[in-house]
């Protein structure tokens, strides 16, 4: 396992006003409507989830750079664990030409109004359970969802995201180094269940057999 930071710049790129979520709205309220994973959290009040989730072109340069590190070519198969709306799957089309892409999320509203070029590719489930032979892909990832998962089901959707993986795979999720960080990320987070620091994910991680690449999400 070796941990990277993929995604930080896009995190960071969005600027959060966390103590003002908390006394702005019912955080309670809010958090159980997201958790239903429907059109609100997908496309309504930002309270509820993302506000309106778009695309935008914006992950053209993320899907760019796990092409060139993973060394991915036409004709391999990259499956996207929690893909949503599937704008990152759609971005690996572009940025490889010829891949073939596969998407699992639990919204059946974000798979049904994901990017329509990939649509065809998704599927609808739980990541504790996945619908593939076992070393279906080449590459394997999973952005911002683990953690949104109560710690047995994460130990089974290691296990399934190592299974139906040829070796290959990069996962993020939620965290913090320090109190400042824990409180921010308290105050921000929707869905979370998973509440860890690096070294307990990493212990996670080696617990479950996940061999993949692994990153970290701070709120700093």
């Amino acid at each position: 396992m070796v941990e990277i930071d993929f995604i930080g710049r896009f995190h960071n790129a969005t600027k959060r006003d966390y103590v003002q979520r908390v006394v702005d709205y019912d955080k309670a309220e809010c958090a159980t409507t997201a958790k239903r994973w429907g059109a609100d959290y997908w496309d309504g009040e930002r309270q509820y989830g993302f506000g309106g989730m778009r695309y935008d072109g914006r992950w053209l340069p993320l899907a760019e750079d796990m092409v060139k590190h993973y060394g991915l070519k036409a004709g391999d198969k990259v499956l996207d664990i929690g893909c949503g709306k599937a704008f990152l799957l759609y971005e690996f089309t572009r940025a490889c030409p010829g891949l073939q892409v596969a998407g699992l999320d639990i919204s059946e509203y974000g798979i049904a109004n994901a990017k329509e070029e990939v649509r065809p590719f998704l599927k609808q489930g739980n990541c504790t359970s996945l619908p593939w032979a076992d070393g279906t892909f080449d590459l394997v990832i999973s952005l911002n969802t683990f953690h949104n998962l109560q710690v047995f089901e994460l130990d089974q959707a290691l296990r399934e995201m190592q299974r139906v993986g040829k070796g290959k795979g990069y996962l993020c999720v939620e965290s913090y180094r320090t109190e400042s960080e824990k409180a921010n990320m308290l105050y921000w987070q929707l869905t979370c269940e998973g509440f860890h620091r690096p070294e307990g994910w990493r212990w996670l991680y080696e617990r479950a057999g996940y061999t993949g690449d692994y990153g970290f999400i701070y709120f700093e």
